[in-house]
């Protein structure tokens, strides 16, 4: 398996001939709109693609989606909904957001309604896990959406968390399956008033304590209401002594994971 870090929350997961787009924000560097109205307003995203996009878009196959309603353009932005209208590739989502993305002209392919219960998924298997997009009265506010569990045989078994907060759901999703590949946003993010409405360094920090696995940080350096650094987030994991399973990659960098042991039959 390989995960490609393209920016934010967006990312190329590559699984034998399957190369799947994770929540693709394509807008170039200022084109989206601030994310705080309080002191300096500064507009999304902040910095731009890394170079080598357009050749990885064109090899994708399938495109997956975490949530995107509510004005998250930070996980499918117009430029995003243009180009998988013009490509016609698969889009896999909720059946919450199916309806959403097919009246913007996408092909969607809905998973199946319900958690947790396994379903069938490019030759192996996928479930999804509940979010929690932030707490109190932000996270009234907030699509929720849902984390995605992947097994695929002969590759590891990965966990994209979604955008969530450390929550009792998630840690007890990593004692029950302990995951050999998570990905978890670690931006931080919050607006002008309120709680974080994703993992800070402290969760992220927490969230790696509880898994065996590998972890990979993104949702960094990306977004003008993510105050979190790669720097800052790479020195906390050293002092925690998690730097080891601890990954920060930098936009266009590309980590390979082989599986650990044997998976089960599918």
């Amino acid at each position: 398996m390989k995960i490609t870090q393209l920016r934010n929350a967006t990312a190329l997961i590559e699984l034998g001939p399957h190369k799947i787009l994770v929540d693709p924000m394509l807008a170039q560097k200022g084109a989206l709109p601030p994310l705080k109205l309080l002191g300096e307003r500064v507009r999304n995203p902040i910095v731009d693609l890394p170079p080598l996009t357009d050749a990885l878009l064109a090899t994708v196959t399938h495109c997956l989606v975490t949530h995107c309603q509510k004005g998250h353009f930070d996980h499918l932005d117009r430029a995003a909904k243009a180009w998988l209208r013009h490509t016609q590739i698969p889009v896999v989502c909720t059946p919450h957001d199916a309806a959403h993305l097919r009246q913007r002209g996408l092909n969607v392919q809905p998973l199946a309604p319900g958690h947790q219960a396994p379903q069938p998924f490019l030759g192996g298997r996928i479930r999804t896990v509940r979010c929690r997009h932030g707490k109190g009265l932000v996270g009234l506010m907030m699509e929720h959406g849902v984390g995605y569990f992947i097994e695929m045989p002969g590759e590891p078994s990965l966990y994209l968390s979604g955008d969530t907060i450390l929550t009792q759901d998630v840690l007890d999703f990593l004692a029950q399956h302990q995951p050999e590949v998570c990905v978890v946003p670690a931006g931080g993010a919050r607006f002008d008033l309120g709680h974080e409405i994703i993992m800070g360094i402290e969760e992220v920090l927490q969230f790696a304590a509880a898994t065996r696995g590998m972890v990979l940080a993104n949702h960094l350096e990306a977004l003008s209401h993510c105050p979190v650094s790669r720097a800052a987030l790479q020195a906390a994991a050293q002092r925690a002594g998690l730097a080891h399973r601890l990954q920060v990659p930098a936009d266009g960098q590309t980590l390979t994971y082989a599986s650990a042991g044997l998976r089960s039959s599918f």
